[in-house]
């Protein structure tokens, strides 16, 4: 099949001898990394801060707009129930949160419902936080061919300005003082 569209040398055919599965199959996933930004962990976004891993959490509501993202150093109880409490101070107690089965958000969601005294739905189905997740990609396409951030405080203010232009572009910020022609007009207008 690929074999016969693509002529193989000899001394590709060498190096691949001693592999597992065949040359059309080998080629083929060649070709699809090359061309596709696949993933075998698709569900979980990772950043490499000043030789660490860091991670954002999101959040984003039933229509896939955005409503809040943050960068923690840590992925544990206390950064997991800290952007929830962020999330609802700006913009208010959910009805529902739909999340993966991750044991620290859900623990964080229930301290914080204990707390408040409001009851919030929690659902833990598969594929209900599918909006999150497609959300991730805009992100993750453009952090993917950096090597890195150096500084936390850098990798912040940058993924906010990357978070901002991504809202921008889906049509879910408004512009001060009118409409703007295009994307990065909106962005400056915001900054000045």
């Amino acid at each position: 099949m690929i074999a016969k569209e693509f002529p193989v040398n000899d001394v590709l055919r060498t190096v691949l001898k001693g592999l597992h599965y065949p040359l059309e199959i080998m080629l083929t996933r060649v070709r699809w990394c090359v061309a596709y930004p696949l993933s075998l962990r698709m569900d979980e976004t990772y950043m490499f801060v000043g030789g660490q891993w860091k991670y954002p959490y999101r959040a984003v509501d039933r229509d896939g707009a955005k409503v809040d993202f943050l960068l923690t150093a840590k992925r544990d109880l206390a950064a997991a129930r800290r952007f929830l409490e962020h999330a609802i101070g700006r913009h208010g107690l959910p009805d529902k949160i739909a999340i993966d089965k991750s044991g620290t958000n859900t623990a964080a969601i229930k301290s914080v419902v204990a707390a408040i005294g409001m009851p919030i739905e929690l659902r833990q189905v598969k594929y209900l936080n599918n909006p999150v997740e497609q959300d991730q990609r805009a992100v993750k396409r453009i952090i993917r061919p950096m090597p890195g951030f150096r500084f936390f405080r850098c990798a912040h203010i940058l993924l906010a300005g990357i978070e901002t232009m991504h809202r921008i572009k889906k049509g879910y910020l408004d512009c001060p003082g009118g409409k703007v022609a295009c994307a990065a007009g909106h962005f400056y207008s915001l900054a000045a």
